[in-house]
């Protein structure tokens, strides 16, 4: 009792320690997890022994894992991506597989094994490469397309491998009939599960919900994993197996999201203590006596498996600066990898100093996987010469489009709302040019006579080609943070003073982008609310006016662009005009360009008072609108803010365009 109450407590302190560690460094806590392994395992310190029960944690690691794996199996996106997963992932699978197995001849190691270590040494670290892709936001960049098809592919790629390598460590003689026994008793055990455990599910999971009990849902979500998991194992498979079929068979039901949340720290903490069980497998003193050929596994795994996913993505597409980006991106070890590597070493098909060796090799390698893909962009450009060209031409491509443009907006993305806001743009006659990554997208729309160019809007000089000197003001309309924190560092490190409309799904990140210089944020989840709520007074018989200057007056709360513009008063009494129609006072805003006639006069040599419209506020330079003094010597660039009957507005308007 004693002991094992002193393992989980190492365990946990160790957790909690790596996690908090990981996050200062900004490193994937995966990596503190097998670190620490190493450290506290029984080849170094000793603190935690290698007994059944730390393998048994491991395991559990391992079950949950797989389960998580297929809570997050999705036919939709792998019908999307069928291409990129079916025919490059299943390429890189295969020819890594292949081309390990006939190097490991010349090693003098069997076939079998060899054909194991292909199947580890193909796998990829999900959790470190969607990571940096996000963190870099090139999740939606053709490379980063590739990558994420890739690593879906050696999710699925596990299920078979995991019913095969056991296989491989029979006698040659009874060889092909075990794995033929083995995927047939797979087939049909899976086509069972999927078959009528959905029936069987779905009516018990309404069943245990409409307790409204948190902790019998927990209950039985851990009870159906933990039973599939031991089902598949009594049928002589995996508990992996079982895992990933009670994912998949959840994820096909409405209770996912909320199974997915439950899970969630059950999963990361086993997950965490199954690194920690596969640093522990690491001997030192055989990696010290082993170095060399530890040396010789890194040169030959990253290297030689960058250059496979390059020529494999350059045969696919015909693109090399894609090509070695993706190549990069995965050319280190895996989680899945471990999974196998212990898998085949329970079973004794590798030598253990084989397995010491390409242990530590994969940690090496993932260890190393950050930095490059880090300064990918240094070794894409050293390795191709051509992407220098490429680069070249779509900057001339941008600038070109471009450099018509004076005083026009830069939209950043051309998804739905970049179109939304391009249609306004073009209905009020204002220029624009978009940019987009998603090159099928960018085709279509200049087919369509649209202004839009592919482009990386993350990056300084794509920014630049598209006039970011010249441009009146920025939006971008995609909801990614990473990428957006980039592009208000670039703004305001080259052209401060130019406003940037950032959108974002919710508002959780609306202090950090208005902090890195946002002139304001959009959150979707605010502007919805308040549509609704205007439809539901509207349909409660609230007057429309009502309804009016409730928006107006929620908007002025929430955009800081808007704050002095709406009164909270009543509004003013309704103007009947000659054509019978009621109309109200409403807000126009005039933004001062440079040839304006108002440009160097006081406000009140303006007389705007004679026309009937008050000068409500004044915007300058993204600082909060305020109450304009009469001796006010307007600028271009400000915005005046005006309050009239729309003919009247139509006139002081002129007046402060023409003078007149």
């Amino acid at each position: 009792m004693a002991s094992s109450f002193h393992l989980i407590l190492i365990l946990l302190a160790v957790a909690v320690g790596v996690v908090v560690l990981c996050r200062i460094l900004h490193l994937p806590a995966m990596l503190g997890y097998l670190l620490v392994g190493i450290m506290i395992g029984p080849h170094a310190m000793g603190w935690i022994p290698d007994a059944p029960e730390t393998r048994h944690l491991g395991e559990f690691g391992v079950v949950f894992l797989m389960f998580s794996i297929g809570l997050e199996f999705s036919l939709a996106r792998l019908r999307a991506m069928q291409h990129l997963v079916f025919g490059l992932g299943t390429a890189q699978v295969a020819a890594t597989m292949v081309l390990v197995m006939i190097s490991s001849l010349f090693f003098e190691i069997d076939w079998r094994a060899g054909l194991a270590l292909g199947g580890i040494l193909a796998m990829s670290s999900t959790a470190i490469v969607s990571k940096m892709l996000v963190e870099r936001a090139e999740l939606n960049a053709p490379h980063g397309q590739n990558i994420m098809g890739v690593l879906l592919f050696q999710d699925l790629a596990v299920v078979p491998l995991i019913i095969i390598i056991p296989a491989l460590a029979e006698s040659g003689a009874h060889l092909s009939g075990t794995i033929a026994v083995a995927l047939l008793k797979a087939v049909i055990l899976l086509t069972a599960l999927l078959t009528f455990g959905q029936r069987l599910l779905r009516p018990w999971f309404h069943l245990v919900a409409r307790q409204k009990s948190s902790e019998l849902f927990m209950l039985n979500v851990l009870l159906f994993t933990l039973g599939m998991a031991w089902l598949t194992e009594l049928s002589g498979l995996s508990l992996a197996l079982g895992a990933f079929v009670a994912g998949m068979l959840i994820s096909e039901t409405e209770y996912r999201y909320q199974v997915e949340e439950d899970i969630k720290p059950f999963r990361d903490v086993l997950l965490g203590l199954f690194f920690v069980t596969i640093g522990m497998m690491l001997d030192l003193h055989a990696v010290i006596a082993g170095w060399g050929w530890i040396l010789l596994l890194l040169l030959i795994l990253i290297p030689f498996k960058a250059a496979v996913v390059a020529l494999l993505v350059r045969g696919f597409s015909g693109e090399w600066g894609s090509a070695l980006r993706t190549g990069i991106g995965l050319a280190q070890a895996g989680e899945f990898g471990f999974v196998l590597l212990t898998l085949a070493g329970g079973v004794q098909l590798l030598p253990a100093d084989v397995m010491q060796n390409v242990l530590a090799a994969m940690l090496i390698s993932m260890l190393v996987a950050p930095f490059l893909i880090q300064h990918a962009e240094a070794i894409v450009r050293r390795l191709s010469p051509e992407e220098w060209m490429n680069r070249a031409m779509l900057m001339h491509q941008i600038a070109v489009s471009s450099m018509a443009s004076k005083q026009h907006i830069i939209i950043c993305g051309y998804g739905r709302s970049g179109q939304a806001l391009a249609r306004f743009l073009t209905e009020e006659g204002i220029s624009f040019i978009a940019l987009d990554l998603d090159s099928r997208r960018v085709r279509e729309a200049v087919a369509a006579g649209e202004k839009v160019v592919y482009g990386d809007a993350g990056k300084l000089e794509v920014l630049q080609a598209a006039g970011l000197m010249r441009a009146k003001a920025l939006a971008i309309t995609y909801d990614d943070k990473h990428s957006a924190l980039k592009i208000l560092h670039h703004t305001q490190s080259t052209r401060p003073e130019l406003p940037v409309v950032v959108r974002t799904a919710d508002d959780t990140h609306i202090a950090v982008l208005k902090q890195a210089g946002a002139a304001e944020v959009v959150a979707e989840v605010t502007e919805g609310s308040v549509m609704l709520a205007s439809q539901a007074l509207l349909l409660s018989g609230v007057p429309l006016s009502r309804v009016i200057r409730h928006i107006q007056e929620t908007r002025a709360k929430r955009y800081s662009m808007f704050s002095g513009y709406f009164r909270t008063t009543p509004p003013p009494e309704e103007v009947e005009t000659e054509d019978g129609e009621n109309q109200q006072p409403r807000f126009q805003n005039v933004l001062l360009n440079a040839g304006d006639h108002a440009i160097g006069q006081r406000l009140m040599e303006m007389k705007l008072d004679q026309l009937n419209v008050e000068v409500n506020a004044v915007r300058r330079h993204n600082v909060e609108g305020s109450q304009p003094a009469g001796d006010m010597v307007l600028r271009a660039g400000d915005v005046l803010v005006l309050l009239g009957q729309p003919v009247t507005l139509e006139a002081a308007e002129k007046r402060l365009r023409q003078g007149k």
